[in-house]
């Protein structure tokens, strides 16, 4: 109970979380990848990512690139990362995320494109990684039915810090029990 007690308090007040109840989440170097966060063979969350990085992302054995950046963001270079996926034999999602107005029916395109078999393991990512982490927490709580405390201490330590994502994510997931 205290421990929860604590896991709750700290996520309210944006502290970081990951060290109470993280999950096997490595951070890694990986050239051209900012943020490089992986949950065990499963998942990597990342923020910006460059075109070249692609290929270590294959030869590391991913299967998809989810790519959350609006084609408007400084850097965001998504024509380019597509070819690049392509080039290499990574299938490209790309999930525009815009923070301030979020497409009604992301969560539900991520999901989809995360539980396809050809996808998996998916490198997800977007400028920080807050946004690819945020979605993430989405799906564990949606889908693999964890407990918010839990999805919320993997969620830290893959990289969402920000204040707006985790009042998006708990704004979500409580439309979605209302549907």
């Amino acid at each position: 109970m205290r421990q929860r007690f604590v896991l709750l308090a700290a996520f309210a007040l944006g502290l970081p979380v990951a060290g109470l109840h993280a999950q096997n989440v490595t951070r890694e170097m990986l050239p051209g990848v900012t943020n490089f966060a992986r949950v065990e063979t499963t998942i990597a969350c990342a923020g910006a990512t460059t075109p070249a990085a692609l290929e270590g992302l294959k030869k590391m054995g991913y299967a998809s690139v989810i790519n959350l950046r609006e084609a408007t963001e400084a850097g965001a270079e998504i024509e380019a990362e597509a070819a690049a996926a392509k080039a290499v034999g990574l299938n490209f999602v790309h999930l525009p995320f815009k923070v301030t107005t979020p497409d009604p029916m992301l969560v539900d395109n991520f999901l989809n494109a995360i539980a396809a078999p050809g996808n998996q393991p998916a490198f997800v990512h977007c400028a920080s990684g807050n946004r690819a982490a945020a979605l993430w927490m989405i799906k564990r709580v949606e889908v693999d039915k964890w407990d918010v405390d839990r999805a919320a201490a993997e969620a830290a330590a893959l990289g969402m810090t920000s204040p707006a994502m985790k009042t998006f994510v708990m704004n979500s997931l409580q439309a979605r029990k209302r549907d």
